[in-house]
């Protein structure tokens, strides 16, 4: 679930979430597609909504995944307090994204918007954070490391 159950339900999260806001779904995955395309991701049809669609899953769900997973590793904690680590970490994604990647990106840049950013928080917590720390939880073996006496 962790990998490509959280960018699933990112992915539909925004689908939904904007779609209600008034977006159309092909110009939002056409907008994703921007950040490798640029503009001229909104001339490409289909072909760029799917890429759209389908950049995120792998790439940022594995890397969010992975990042988590590796660092439960060494901090025993996100594991046990999966609930507490996955939100923060929800909120730490949205962050990285949205004023690393996207910026680095070719994607057009948009100006602020509270009730965006609130939006995007939530879904990232729920959609990214919660999902990849409950499975790194469901599926892990907490190392058990020797104690002194």
């Amino acid at each position: 679930m962790g990998r490509l159950g959280s960018g699933v339900l990112d992915i539909t999260a925004a689908l939904v979430v904007y779609g209600y806001l008034g977006a159309k779904p092909m110009p939002l995955l056409q907008g994703i597609a921007s950040g490798l395309l640029g503009p001229k991701a909104f001339d490409g049809g289909l072909a760029t909504a799917l890429l759209g669609l389908l950049c995120p899953l792998p790439l940022i769900a594995f890397g969010a995944a992975t990042v988590y997973f590796v660092a439960s590793r060494a901090i025993p904690f996100l594991i046990q307090n999966a609930v507490i680590s996955g939100a923060l970490y929800g909120v730490a994604v949205y962050f990285f994204m949205n004023r690393i990647v996207l910026p680095l990106s070719a994607a057009a840049k948009r100006p602020f918007s509270l009730k965006l950013m609130i939006i995007g928080v939530v879904i990232h917590v729920l959609c990214v954070g919660l999902p990849i720390s409950l499975s790194v939880r469901r599926f892990s073996r907490l190392i058990v490391r020797p104690s002194c006496f």
